[in-house]
């Protein structure tokens, strides 16, 4: 089976997913998931032409006046009647602008002297003056939130004032991670000869912290074939994605493969041209879909970047499922690349991308201490200093 582009691979994984079911939540409840419908207001907003200081209501054709005083304006309630010929109105940031009145004097601007004002400034340029009018911000029956749009507490202000307590979403994914091998063992627990701890499952699991998701660690299943096929089948019930960390290369005890096809699983791809993380797999097996990625927690690490997380945001019904890169210079020069496409574990400093030695996908120094990944296509001749290159940021 031949290397897959990355490109490729991510399209494929993608058109196995559909996003989730609709259901409709509290604002707090959607941030982090994506808009399932437009939201559209249901109000203007501003609801009235409201006042943009504090002074007085008058009409500009009457200055420099004087007026008389005959009540005040204050957030959340207006005069009760309209402005007579030479009447003005005391007013305050926010409030509703009486009719009849067509400007603000600001009371920088004023003179007062019991019920009479005048103008001492040189006063609202013209009609309209320090007035923010009914709909600056948007009009009744605007897309305030497209489907497919990242929801943040900027979104949540802007549906609330747009008349909205609640927001639809997709469900969120149900993913179960699986990790294999004999080597492995749990967190904090002795590691005698060869053995290592099982870190994959919790590095993945504080990835997606910050994801709407649902997840369950179904622990550690040995390198056994009728083992690891039971596991996928009880995942398979219960989990939208089933994630496993390990046992997806060619070696005598990589069982991934065998035990999909022992559980039933149709795989869909095997090993991808990118470095870390070839032997990545992925198919499905009843309605979940499995994800294999690799068992060098690097490589684990990148793929879920890439693969993982684009998923969940195509379940969850983003619009813009796949990472976005940015551009930099680099700060040292990158050799030329090879057949695979390349992510390399950089920090940022003064705005300058740096790629350090020790790439080695079972590495994680540089990981926890990269600020993004370095992305060299294949076949992309050396880098000098100060060239742009792609940069996928981590969080």
């Amino acid at each position: 089976m031949s290397l897959l582009p990355v490109a490729e691979a991510q399209a494929r994984l993608l058109a196995l997913a559909a996003p989730l079911e609709i259901e409709t939540v509290p604002l707090i409840d959607g941030v982090g998931r994506w808009a399932a419908e437009d939201v559209v207001a249901i109000r203007d907003q501003p609801s009235h032409d409201l006042s943009a200081m504090d002074g007085y209501a008058i009409r500009h054709a009457e200055r420099p006046g004087p007026w008389t005083i005959v009540g005040e304006s204050a957030a959340g309630g207006g005069l009760d009647r309209p402005l007579g010929r030479g009447e003005a109105a005391r007013i305050f940031t926010g409030a509703p602008v009486p009719a009849a009145a067509d400007c603000v004097l600001v009371q920088e601007e004023a003179e007062r002297i019991g019920e009479r004002l005048a103008m001492v400034g040189e006063g609202p340029r013209g009609i309209g003056g320090n007035i923010r009018p009914q709909g600056i911000d948007f009009r009744s029956g605007s897309k305030l939130i497209p489907t497919g749009r990242r929801i943040d507490g900027r979104h949540v202000a802007l549906a609330g004032i747009g008349g909205h307590a609640t927001i639809a979403v997709r469900r969120r994914p149900r993913i179960t991670l699986i990790s294999t091998g004999d080597e492995l063992v749990p967190l904090g627990k002795p590691t005698p000869g060869a053995s290592l701890p099982a870190s994959n499952a919790p590095m993945l699991a504080g990835l997606l912290a910050g994801w709407p998701v649902e997840v369950r660690d179904h622990g550690i299943v040995p390198d056994d074939l009728d083992r690891i096929a039971d596991a996928f089948s009880n995942a398979a019930g219960e989990a939208d994605i089933i994630v496993t960390t390990g046992g997806v290369s060619v070696g005598d005890h990589d069982f991934i493969r065998p035990a999909l096809e022992k559980a039933g699983a149709r795989l869909d791809f095997w090993r991808v041209a990118m470095r870390p993380g070839k032997p990545l797999l992925a198919g499905t097996l009843n309605s979940a879909i499995v994800l294999g990625l690799p068992g060098n927690p690097v490589s684990s690490y990148v793929t879920a970047c890439l693969f993982l997380l684009p998923l969940i945001a195509r379940m969850g019904g983003a619009a813009h499922p796949l990472p976005r890169t940015r551009t930099v210079p680099l700060g040292a020069p990158l050799p030329s690349n090879g057949q695979r496409q390349d992510y390399l574990r950089a920090r940022l400093v003064d705005g300058q991308a740096f790629a350090p030695d020790g790439q080695d996908s079972a590495a994680l120094m540089a990981l926890a201490a990269a600020d993004g990944l370095i992305v060299r296509p294949p076949h992309v001749p050396r880098a000098e200093i100060g060239e742009s290159v792609e940069m996928l940021y981590l969080a």
